[in-house]
């Protein structure tokens, strides 16, 4: 009997059972995470090691440093998640592991050693992608929280709006033309001279801070559930920089503060009209920009006008972390065959990929 035959065996297996615990990983760009969740739902650990510290001396997260350090950390983690979990290897049902998006190498580390721990320990293994396990890591907050309902994903590499139909299954409703959300506040960061990760800095300085410049003066996506963060980024950094060649005073609070309320309200405005639209009555937020103060009151005030349900993860489920990536494995384990040893990694995938 081959590999993946016998997983496929054992999935079926492990469907009967009324406990399903996943063991996941999680190494798609500087934080090395390993989790162990049950039911899709419960975490019974949730470990993180972050690069911030490392990257942050460079502007930014550096690739091969990424990797090296995913390889450093990851046997360690997968230990510390167990003890913690106070369970074994013999506890595990499956292995979940990101598969893509993200840098190349990182993804590697994980997928690797997931492969590994599968084919030592003979458990399925489940690939998931990391755009679904943002979505999914409200399913850790929220127990109540079941599909459908309208997410709004905006991280450092994605921004879009979908309908989660179901557990598995998505609708892609807009996403953004060019650089996510996340990208646009660490390019503005940046200009500003702010420290990586920029989006936290740019939120901090915006606060209490009323926006009066306009950088965009007419969305042609206005009609659109689309987005573009390009033009709205390039104008800000035309505005520092003719600030600067006049020798003018750079009032960086309120540069952050102005921008932060265009690239945040185009989004808001989209989703709000998107749960109308769709007849959804609950919306969710997921990503890294999940953890924007401006962006989770601005929504708070809006959904609570509108009778919506707002949802949005805790900050320790904002960033990228192997308890999401857990509950998206569950839910695969399901209702799909596990994967076979010879998948790659997929550091580059269309969002109509990674939400089917």
């Amino acid at each position: 009997m081959t590999y993946i035959e016998r997983m496929k065996e054992k999935a079926a297996e492990i469907r009967k059972q009324d406990v399903v615990r996943i063991l996941a990983i999680e190494s798609s760009c500087d934080e090395t995470s390993v989790a162990v969740v049950e039911n899709g739902r419960k975490v019974l650990s949730n470990i993180i090691s972050s690069q911030i510290d490392i990257h942050k001396h460079f502007g930014g997260v550096v690739p091969e440093v990424a990797s090296r350090n995913h390889i450093l950390n990851i046997i360690p983690l997968v230990e510390q998640a167990l003890d913690k979990a106070h369970l074994t290897f013999n506890d595990i049902d499956a292995i979940g592991v990101t598969q893509g998006a993200g840098l190349v190498g990182a993804l590697l580390v994980g997928l690797t050693t997931a492969k590994a721990l599968s084919y030592a320990l003979n458990k399925p293994l489940i690939n998931v992608n990391h755009i679904k396990g943002h979505i999914a890591a409200n399913y850790l907050a929220f127990p109540e929280l079941t599909p459908p309902f309208i997410c709004l994903i905006t991280s450092g590499g994605h921004t879009a709006i979908v309908n989660v139909d179901d557990y598995n299954h998505f609708t892609l409703i807009g996403s953004t033309q060019d650089d996510a959300i996340g990208e646009a506040y660490d390019k503005v960061a940046r200009v500003l001279g702010l420290e990586y990760p920029g989006g936290v800095k740019v939120d901090r300085l915006a606060q209490n801070v009323e926006p009066v410049i306009k950088f965009v003066q007419h969305d042609t996506l206005a009609n659109s559930y689309d987005v573009s963060y390009s033009g709205l980024k390039t104008a800000v950094i035309n505005y520092v920089h003719k600030l600067e060649q006049n020798g003018q005073q750079i009032d960086v609070p309120q540069i952050c503060a102005s921008f932060q309320h265009e690239a945040v309200d185009m989004l808001t405005a989209k989703a709000l009209r998107a749960c109308k639209e769709y007849g959804q009555k609950k919306l969710v937020l997921a990503g890294g920009v999940a953890a924007n103060s401006y962006l989770r009151s601005s929504l708070t005030e809006k959904c609570k006008e509108l009778n919506i349900s707002l949802y949005f993860p805790p900050m320790e489920y904002c960033t990228d972390n192997a308890a999401m990536i857990g509950s998206v494995a569950y839910y695969q384990l399901l209702s799909q065959d596990p994967a076979d040893l010879n998948i790659s990694a997929l550091p580059s995938i269309s969002l109509d990929e990674a939400i089917n």
